[in-house]
């Protein structure tokens, strides 16, 4: 079986070929992409003869898939998987996995970085001190006490929620479904505006869809409390990034920490986000621990070997 990955999965060769040899051993041929060329014309020419694909969040379209003659199995390298499309795969008979749970723990110790670094003001601090100057004019805000609001409670959001105890905080959330073991734990689940209006800090941990894209937008920034933060380490559409600039400039929120916006990075200069004040934005780092890298490639790797046993274990299609 001809098993491609498309791209570097961020470990180094000696962990790849330890987490890679169940696959080696069974006599399967692996062929690795780590050049970064990943457009659709290259990606068509190395994935023709493919049986099964490996990516982490490259777009795969109808039309690249249909170049992939003999693909019987896609295993995601990543978390999400809106950026495959699925209809074609389950118009082919495509099987889809995803890589669940690999980044948990990493992204929530990410969004209470972004939080810490907001309400202590330790970039713009950094810059000052390294010029000679003080913590004058700066606030230093204490997380604990805070209203931590969550919008989503899945696994990641659990997380943020379980570390937001930890810190003191009181936790609130807005989800579809309850989590009756953050209950049991002391959160409690609002609506969505409740959520909004009541929180100190409102972090963001859902999913993209039809529903939730441009749910941040400027009526629903407008119910938050001026001295409230933003948080975004989910997926960035789910905020419209213009009325959230907007509402940082107007003063509308105190401030915002964000690991995604719409786009993957690089941002454009003109972005209208990179000119709002009080702002702490990342690359898109969240994921990205070495640790969770390790993490990331077993599960891909163990899901071939699940799917190949005829397993159903994170298959999404």
């Amino acid at each position: 079986m001809k098993i491609v990955i498309l791209e570097s999965l961020g470990i180094s060769d000696e962990e790849f070929n330890i987490i890679s040899k169940p696959l080696t051993d069974s006599g399967h041929e692996l062929v690795v992409y780590n050049d970064g060329k990943l457009d659709d014309e290259t990606i068509k020419v190395r994935i023709k003869d493919a049986e099964v694909l490996v990516l982490a969040n490259t777009a795969l379209s109808s039309e690249v898939i249909d170049a992939a003659e003999k693909l019987k199995y896609i295993s995601i390298a990543f978390t999400g998987y809106n950026h495959i499309d699925l209809g074609k795969c389950k118009e082919k008979g495509i099987k889809v996995s995803n890589a669940a749970g690999y980044s948990t723990n990493s992204v929530a110790e990410l969004t209470f970085g972004l939080i810490t670094a907001l309400l202590r003001n330790i970039v713009p601090l950094d810059a000052v001190t390294r010029e000679g100057g003080t913590k004058n004019g700066y606030r230093q805000i204490d997380l604990n006490g805070k209203t931590l609001g969550l919008l989503g409670t899945g696994d990641i959001g659990s997380a943020v929620a379980k570390l937001g105890l930890a810190y003191g905080c009181n936790v609130i959330a807005y989800n579809r479904s309850v989590n009756t073991e953050l209950i049991d734990k002391g959160v409690e689940y609002k609506s969505l505006d409740e959520v909004l209006k009541e929180s100190d800090i409102v972090s963001l941990h859902i999913p993209l869809t039809d529903e939730t894209k441009n749910l941040i937008n400027k009526d629903k920034l407008a119910l938050m409390k001026t001295s409230s933060f933003l948080i975004n380490t989910a997926i960035g559409p789910v905020v419209d990034h213009d009325a959230l600039a907007e509402a940082l400039h107007n003063g509308t929120i105190a401030g915002a920490g964000l690991d995604r916006v719409e786009m993957e990075p690089p941002v454009p200069t003109d972005y209208p986000i990179l000119a709002a004040p009080n702002t702490v934005l990342v690359p898109h780092v969240g994921f990205a621990t070495e640790e969770a890298m390790v993490r990331r490639a077993k599960i891909t790797f163990d899901n071939i070997v699940k799917w190949e046993q005829g397993a159903q274990e994170n298959i999404v299609i």
